[in-house]
């Protein structure tokens, strides 16, 4: 039976259509965008276009709002590191304690440096403490970053409201929108957000692509210095493979944004509603206030890396988590951050659907989960036998 890929916030397929724009730009159109002969000067105009299909994604008011990166890892570093570089007597950040490493990784190197950072917690349904974020925002915060979408639960945050009051002390607002954008809607003109960071691969577009939306009034300092591209604000021979492929991306979940929204949506929930009936397991995550194609659910007493590799025998792939912390025997820093009852803490397995998703599959999925999960919990019982009888033969021997 074909495979079922079930890990897209970890990354996504390539949209055929979106492999097909790009391929012209590899050979016959390689000029370099910043050459005055014709071969750059005709890549100039597809780029343009590329920034604009963007620009419509996210709602920007100025298509020159728009800086391409490498992808969101150099985003927030840009965004953050510039926020603190050009705000004189700004020396502190806030921030949550379930963001991307991108974030967390960068805010622990700059509190080496003396940077004083606010980490805000979030309640057991992954819910920001909004009173916490409140009074950690004072005259000496530079920026507050805080994530659209998380990547593990899906749990969305209240980034408009989260950026006024950032402005209200007069610092600058980034928010890592990996998750959100192409999934959920988004119109920049109606927010007080300053900096926004995505991804190419996570809506369907080339790996090594990505995005910085900057507020056309604030001050900016670029991360990457050299030549002139993207108007002086990153250096480096743009990558225009990629550029072009991450706006054919961004034209295609436009125009199906609304649809697929409410189907995965559906098919979400059918998967959902069909794990949940095996038993003995939880969604993690704000129920409601989530993006349609992300469910966690953690099983009592299972450890999910044996779910998750039996689902991969079966052609099924999911995550444990985050893709990112993948390969560590800890569980993440969100689910800890979320005080995951320890009977579930282990168990948690991430679905995390696309437009690509097919009902048949959803079923499938499940069929092969509730033998999964009938075979790991007569396993699991067993053990708990074993060890109560070794502690019934310890305790006669010591009678």
């Amino acid at each position: 039976m074909r495979p079922i890929y079930l890990d897209n916030n970890a990354t996504t397929r390539a949209h055929p259509l979106v492999v097909a724009a790009m391929l012209p730009f590899f050979s016959g159109q390689f000029g370099n965008a910043s050459s005055a002969h014709a071969f750059g000067i005709e890549v100039a105009p597809a780029l343009k276009q590329a920034r604009r299909k963007l620009q419509a994604l996210v709602g920007a008011a100025f298509d020159h709002e728009i800086v391409f990166t490498s992808g969101a890892t150099e985003s927030d570093n840009t965004a953050i590191l510039s926020a603190l570089a050009v705000q004189e007597g700004r020396d502190e950040i806030v921030t949550t304690a379930v963001e991307h490493p991108a974030v967390l990784s960068l805010a622990e190197e700059l509190g080496r440096r003396g940077i004083k950072t606010h980490v805000i917690p979030v309640d057991a349904s992954g819910r920001l403490n909004i009173e916490a974020y409140r009074n950690a925002l004072s005259r000496r915060t530079s920026i507050a970053s805080v994530m659209w979408a998380n990547n593990e639960t899906g749990t969305i945050f209240p980034v408009k409201s989260l950026a006024k009051m950032a402005r209200s002390v007069g610092a600058l607002f980034h928010t890592d929108a990996v998750q959100a954008v192409g999934r959920i809607p988004i119109d920049l003109k109606t927010t007080d957000i300053d900096m926004l960071s995505l991804s190419g691969h996570k809506l369907h577009g080339p790996k090594g692509i990505g995005a910085l939306y900057v507020r056309k009034e604030i001050k900016f300092r670029p991360l990457i210095f050299g030549g002139a591209q993207e108007r002086h604000r990153r250096a480096g021979t743009q990558n225009v493979p990629g550029i072009i492929g991450l706006g054919k991306a961004a034209e295609l979940a436009a125009a199906h944004l609304i649809q697929e929204q409410m189907q995965i949506g559906v098919l979400r929930d059918r998967l959902e509603q069909g794990i949940l009936a095996l038993g003995c397991c939880i969604v993690l995550g704000h129920i409601k206030n989530r993006l349609p194609n992300t469910s966690n659910i953690a099983f009592e007493h299972l450890e999910a890396e044996a779910i998750v590799d039996h689902l991969n025998r079966n052609g099924i792939a999911v995550s444990l988590g985050s893709a990112c912390a993948s390969g560590s025997m800890e569980p993440s820093h969100v689910l800890r951050a979320m005080r995951v009852p320890p009977a579930f803490l282990r168990g948690a397995v991430r679905f995390s659907l696309s437009r690509e998703t097919a009902r048949d599959e959803i079923d499938r999925v499940l069929q092969v989960l509730a033998d999964i999960n009938a075979k790991q919990r007569t396993l699991w019982r067993a053990c708990q036998e074993r060890a109560r009888a070794g502690e019934r033969s310890q305790l006669a021997e010591l009678l």
